[in-house]
């Protein structure tokens, strides 16, 4: 967004902080407020069977958490998870409303977000019905990587297996496997990237599917 535009923004922009683990909303939650992250990211998570989740899309700096606001629907259809914690800038309902409606800038913005957003749904879709859990697991560890710019991160396999969708043991057996291929190295809590290129190429094409439109809509090769 030009700056011009982001600081008329300001006076109704609030800066919080965001904790690894934070609920934003609950599936079917009523948004109260809408979220700019900075430097944290998020998970959105659909409800399989009442008793496991599964991530179907993660958001950073380039988007708006609770766009169904956008769209005229001011409930969650997704739990909003923290998983990377840092600051967001928060709007309140009210107030995104009526920007929403006098910036033509914003409206830009969250039109191609929501492009890309269903872009990154659609490929998880796919991703998780036909793609084994270590190339799933790759492609995980690399989209999370790419949001904190770092290739160490903390996160527990019991966390790491809610966002996949799977029990703790698949989670446990592929980093393993990919550790065994000097991909990465895990510790209790940490997962660190030892061979980029390599944990690219153990991942499904999906990492690059999703990664190449995010770059080519936002006019540059890396996805911040």
């Amino acid at each position: 967004m030009p700056r011009k535009d982001y600081r008329k923004l300001l006076p109704i922009l609030e800066r919080v902080n965001l904790t690894f683990g934070q609920i934003l909303y609950e599936s079917q939650d009523r948004i109260r407020y809408v979220y700019f992250p900075n430097d944290c990211f998020v998970s959105m998570l659909t409800d399989v069977d009442g008793n496991r989740s599964s991530e179907v899309g993660l958001i950073g700096s380039e988007g708006m958490i609770g766009l169904p606001v956008a769209l005229g629907i001011a409930v969650s259809p997704f739990r909003a998870v923290v998983q990377g914690g840092g600051t967001a800038m928060r709007m309140k309902i009210a107030d995104f409303r009526r920007a929403f409606s006098e910036s033509a800038a914003l409206k830009r913005e969250l039109f191609l977000f929501t492009h890309l957003l269903m872009i990154q749904i659609a490929q998880t879709a796919a991703c998780n019905r036909f793609h084994r859990v270590p190339q799933r697991m790759a492609r995980w560890i690399l989209k999370t990587s790419d949001r904190i710019k770092s290739n160490e991160f903390r996160i527990t396999q019991k966390f790491l297996a809610l966002m996949l969708g799977v029990r703790r043991v698949g989670v446990s057996v592929a980093a393993s496997g990919l550790r065994d291929r000097k991909l990465l190295a895990y510790r209790r809590g940490s997962f660190t990237i030892l061979n980029h290129r390599g944990l690219v190429a153990a991942a499904c094409g999906c990492y690059k599917i999703v990664n190449d439109v995010y770059a080519r809509a936002q006019g540059r090769r890396d996805l911040s």
